[in-house]
């Protein structure tokens, strides 16, 4: 393997965004839900988020791979953010 090759489980191009939030305690709920069903997951701008609440909202990020799982696992009503609206990786 090159030593610029990175590996695809690490390569930020292979993470979606599932769902946004304004609270960072739902963020943090939603998060822990996935985790404790076996999907690694991680919080992008959850800091930024307690900054100006109305202006950033936590990203929680997943593996492509495990988006589907993801999505079955949030509930519906994901502050009004989450499902059902998709995000490129030009965002991220």
């Amino acid at each position: 393997m090159d030593e610029l090759t990175i590996p695809q489980e690490f390569d930020p191009e292979q993470f979606v965004t599932v769902a946004r939030f304004e609270d960072p305690v739902e963020a943090q709920m939603a998060k822990g839900m996935l985790e404790s069903s076996g999907v690694e997951c991680f919080l992008q701008g959850e800091n930024a988020n307690q900054l100006l609440g109305a202006a950033f909202r936590a990203r929680l990020m997943v593996h492509r791979k495990d988006e589907t799982s993801a999505r079955e696992l949030l509930p519906a009503e994901d502050n009004g953010q989450g499902r059902g609206e998709e995000t490129s990786e030009d965002e991220a």
